[in-house]
């Protein structure tokens, strides 16, 4: 996953089953990101979708897209040796990877370079993942996947898979890597929501309802685990349907409103915000079709 706010280009994806490349480059797309975005505030949606505001990334974002990639690299390495140490050493050497790839990463701490402090912290993250789980044994079958299906007839959901564990029964858990950020209790409805709709998408492509959901905590070394059932799934496809029907208002009424919350402390965009005295900038015309990407989605989502 990344700090990028954009979505996944579409040739990056698996083909859809009964869904031609001409199809489905002309579907809308909806992440569970943008999705949750729009429960959020409305405003921000707006402003991450349709105006394509770039926001810096924070250190807190960039630790978590650096603490994603060292784990997706360790389980590259034989069971025997995904150590601590191991963990570690991938640290400077993937945050240079990163610093490469992403311009705004490499520009965020600026001359000073980066701060030993911000490496540090992301080994005491790794330490917490150590803690809930022995990457020895295990062998995921797929890290960072983007999956996608098509619901409502012409709605393409997409998003990126931290990790999919399949068991030797064909049972999937799905499994989203958190660092923290948010107050808990927001992050946390958050963090469900979008493993619910990972477990939509992969219902709706392989047939199988995920047997759990796995939240990782890692600054606080702890392991959450939920279990959706087909009905559960069927409610919430009905309610994503209903939230996409809801953009597709606001974007033809044009009206995003804000929706202040303990959330807007952590918001980019207050300066251009009604809430807080701002003037959001006209609105684009013509409108950009929701969710075309300029650059692949792969970041944590913290």
């Amino acid at each position: 996953m990344s700090v990028d706010t954009s979505e996944p280009p579409l040739d990056s994806a698996p083909a859809l089953v009964g869904v031609s490349e001409e199809q489905r480059s002309q579907l809308p797309s909806l992440s569970p990101s943008r999705a949750a975005d729009f429960k959020t505030c409305p405003l921000l949606y707006r402003f991450r979708t349709i105006d394509r505001i770039p926001e810096p990334p924070t250190p807190d974002q960039a630790r978590g897209t650096l603490v994603h990639a060292v784990l997706e690299r360790l389980f590259d390495l034989p069971a025997g040796e995904r150590t601590v140490a191991a963990a570690a050493a991938l640290v400077e050497p993937q945050w240079e990877r990163l610093r490469e790839d992403q311009p705004l990463l490499a520009e965020m701490f600026g001359e000073a370079g980066t701060p030993a402090e911000f490496l540090s912290s992301t080994v005491g993250l790794l330490d917490g993942y150590f803690a809930v789980e022995d990457p020895t044994r295990l062998e995921p079958a797929e890290r960072e996947r983007l999956v996608e299906a098509v619901v409502d007839d012409h709605l393409l959901i997409r998003g990126y898979i931290d990790r999919l564990d399949v068991s030797p029964a064909g049972d999937l858990r799905v499994v989203d890597y958190k660092t923290g950020g948010a107050p808990r209790e927001a992050f946390e409805a958050r963090a469900l929501f979008q493993l619910k709709f990972y477990a939509l998408v992969l219902w709706r492509t392989r047939g199988v309802v995920p047997r759990s959901l796995r939240l990782l905590y890692l600054k606080d070394s702890e392991a959450c685990d939920y279990s959706p059932d087909a009905d559960e799934l069927t409610r919430f496809e009905r309610n994503l349907v209903a939230l996409w029907r809801a953009i597709e208002r606001a974007t033809e009424q044009r009206d995003f409103r804000p929706q202040p919350s303990r959330l807007c402390d952590w918001c980019s965009h207050q300066s251009r915000c009604p809430a807080y005295g701002g003037t959001p900038p006209p609105f684009p015309e013509p409108v950009p079709p929701p969710e075309v990407p300029a650059e692949a989605l792969l970041v944590a989502e913290e």
